[in-house]
């Protein structure tokens, strides 16, 4: 087969020196109807090789069959019904092929976001472990929000996934930027829309909103592919190399470097986030005159332990409340205990496991309060009468000694009707 070299060589030859096909076949050592094929062909030459076949042919039609009724088989259990007698990767280029004809292809469109229209929200889960407690470091959820015009990044570490929690992050942050898109994206985040409507508590926190909550299609991390994206760019760029003292320094270094990512250039938008996020914000909706209901709420009865727990922590309570219903809420940074709208207990929330938050004062109070209730069982127990030989006297009401010797102090009237 002629070489490209050569076949650029003749052309030159003939077509720009002028040097006859007789001497050309002379210099280079080939055939004249070689110089003539060169000449009168417009591409250089390429070798086709004959296909020899693949040891998959002679079973793609049992494959196929199978295929036509299982779209989604495994490789492993098709090599199992046709006898596949070879290694897997053979079976699996093949499937690859053919599978796509019997599953149906789903192309993803690109997508233009206008300004103010939507925003993503995911938690991620940094590997890296956040010092919470003395010996006690854990895993935190952290939120983070893309929106889709400005692609401008917001995020923030909260301590559980519980939807009290989730909402009051997503009101840390919408507040943040002072505005809010008229659709929030969110995946079947079990706290949001596990079930595939969108819980009550996330519905009360849009409806004060008055935006939207989105759920994603199931197993679709596609659907939010902005916020995806943004996880692992957090995963690969901020994370690595930093250490963190506790969630409140960790949001410290998060917030510096969001403000260098949001700084940079987006390819997709050629532009800076920071720069167009005030374009998005021109046509966000404005907050409303309230906050939405965020945070941990539920009522409880105090019992004699005056504790209430909130999520695994303990904290105390004044025990002067003990038998009656209290209200606790619980933001990210607090713990709030009221009775009838009084404030009986407030605590800064502790983001560690199984620990109990002691106010020294509740615990003064529960003293005085059993020393004072031993007083009053001594003087009840002296006011008792004893008999000589030290027994208590029984006392026994009036109306029984009446009852004793007959006497009725209140005979019926006897007076004509």
């Amino acid at each position: 087969m002629l070489k490209v070299e050569d076949w650029a060589e003749i052309r030159r030859l003939h077509r720009a020196e002028g040097v006859p096909i007789k001497e050309i076949a002379r210099r280079l050592g080939v055939a004249r109807n070689t110089v003539r094929a060169a000449l009168s062909s417009d591409r250089p030459p390429k070798y086709d090789r004959a296909p020899r076949g693949q040891v998959a042919d002679a079973f793609e039609q049992q494959i196929r069959a199978l295929l036509h009724e299982w779209p989604r088989m495994p490789a492993p259990v098709i090599a199992e019904r046709i006898g596949w007698p070879y290694s897997l990767p053979p079976l699996r280029k093949r499937l690859a092929l053919i599978r796509p004809q019997y599953v149906g292809v789903d192309p993803v469109d690109r997508i233009v976001y206008e300004p103010g229209e939507i925003a993503q929200c995911d938690l991620w889960f940094p590997e890296t472990r956040v010092r919470v407690a003395a010996g006690q470091e854990r895993v935190l959820p952290v939120l983070v929000m893309t929106f889709g015009f400005s692609r401008f990044m917001t995020a923030t570490m909260i301590p559980t996934r519980q939807a009290g929690d989730i909402l009051s992050g997503m009101w840390s942050l919408i507040s943040g930027i002072g505005k809010v898109t008229r659709t929030l994206v969110w995946d079947r985040e079990s706290a949001i829309g596990g079930t595939g409507r969108v819980t009550a508590p996330a519905a009360a926190f849009a409806g004060t909103l008055a935006t939207k909550i989105k759920l994603a299609p199931p197993r679709d991390p596609e659907y939010k592919g902005l916020v995806e994206r943004n996880n692992q760019f957090l995963e690969t760029s901020f994370l690595p190399g930093r250490q963190f003292a506790s969630p409140a320094d960790f949001n410290d270094q998060l917030g510096h470097w969001l403000t260098r990512a949001n700084s940079r250039t987006v390819r997709s938008i050629q532009g800076r986030p920071v720069d167009l996020l005030a374009t998005d914000r021109l046509s966000m909706l404005p907050l409303p005159p309230v906050a939405p209901p965020i945070g941990l709420n539920f009522r409880i009865r105090l019992s004699r332990d005056y504790y209430v727990r909130v999520d695994t922590v303990d904290y105390s309570v004044d025990p002067q409340v003990i038998g009656r219903f209290v209200d606790v809420t619980a933001s990210p940074l607090e713990v709030l205990v009221l009775c009838e709208g009084q404030v009986v207990a407030r605590h800064t929330r502790s983001w560690a496991k199984q620990m109990v938050v002691t106010d020294s004062l509740h615990v003064a109070t529960a003293a005085r309060l059993r020393q004072a209730l031993a007083l009053d069982r001594e003087r009840r127990a002296a006011a008792t009468r004893q008999h000589a030989d030290g027994h208590t006297v029984a006392l026994r009401a009036l109306p029984d000694y009446d009852a004793l010797f007959g006497v009725d102090f209140n005979p019926p009237s006897t007076k004509a009707k």
